[in-house]
């Protein structure tokens, strides 16, 4: 059985539905604040300098999540090789 259910609403309905922010004047001066820097250094304008402040974070969480499973791929490795000596190389 197949069950299909279509809702005709906005994103702000949906927003307010789910209680997801309202992220849209944040979104609207970051927006500002990128035009604005990117005018005024029109001639030094360097792209990796204007957005480096707002993914530097993101980056190290990247960072932290490949190391994470990088880890646990080895660890899996590991634990075979302990449950099955056979397998051992």
């Amino acid at each position: 059985m197949k069950v299909t259910v279509d809702f005709d609403i906005t994103p702000e309905e949906f927003r307010k539905v789910f209680g997801l922010p309202d992220v849209e004047a944040f979104q609207r001066q970051l927006m500002d604040d990128i035009r604005e820097r990117m005018t005024g250094g029109v001639e030094g304008y360097d792209p990796i300098k204007l957005f480096q402040p707002y993914v530097s974070g993101s980056l190290a969480s990247w960072d932290m999540f490949q190391n994470m499973l990088t880890n646990m791929s080895g660890a899996g490795a590991t634990k075979r090789e302990v449950d099955d000596p056979a397998r051992k190389k």
